[in-house]
């Protein structure tokens, strides 16, 4: 992990597999007026109506986009379970969220701590230029019933995302800090304030 410089925010580097709470907590963050990147919205606006990588997604994956965007249905078949076109994909899809954390990252400049709210962190090399890494964790059985519980998904489907992410173990022996969701909001929210107190002391 990068050191942190007294001219730029601390950046924390937010993760979690499927299914931990990983968004909750990073509205958590909001909440105590820490400024989040959330790079999944950053996507879905990208490849929704409209969305600026449509015609390059559209261009090497014919077929999988529409008025409505990207047909996420027809990609996923595409992409899961062939490295070369994940590969291809994220080639397209990385870059341009790389601008989109930058201007970010601009844009909140004089903010103390600053929280890059990122899926696969470590999966793409970004815990390396983050300051700390928080992962946010609960048990397997509540993740699965989490999961298993959205619309559309399937016991298959999540054995597939669950292979192309970096094991929770892992995740969690990395990790500098760990979030638990596996207890009340009460509690999680009480874990994410100590962790800023924390972390501003740090970045002073």
């Amino acid at each position: 992990m990068s050191p942190p410089s007294p001219s730029r925010p601390y950046i924390i580097g937010l993760t979690g597999s499927i299914g931990m709470g990983k968004s909750t907590v990073a509205e958590m963050f909001k909440d105590e007026g820490v400024p989040v990147f959330d790079a999944d919205a950053e996507v879905r606006a990208m490849q929704g109506p409209g969305g600026e990588l449509l015609p390059a997604i559209e261009a090497a994956f014919p077929g999988s986009t529409g008025s409505d965007g990207v047909d996420r249905e027809a990609l996923g078949k595409l992409v899961f379970g062939n490295a070369q076109k994940r590969v291809a994909l994220e080639a397209i899809v990385h870059p341009a969220v790389g601008q989109k954390r930058a201007r970010f990252l601009a844009e909140n400049a004089n903010e103390p701590l600053l929280v890059f709210d990122i899926p696969l962190l470590f999966e793409g090399g970004g815990n390396e230029a983050v300051d700390s890494v928080v992962v946010v964790s609960a048990p397997a059985k509540a993740q699965r019933e989490r999961v298993l519980s959205r619309p559309g998904m399937t016991r298959e489907k999540f054995e597939r995302i669950l292979g192309i992410q970096t094991p929770d173990a892992e995740k969690r022996a990395r990790a500098d800090h760990v979030i638990d969701t596996g207890t009340s909001l009460e509690e999680a929210r009480a874990q994410v304030k100590a962790l800023i107190k924390a972390l501003l002391a740090k970045a002073q």
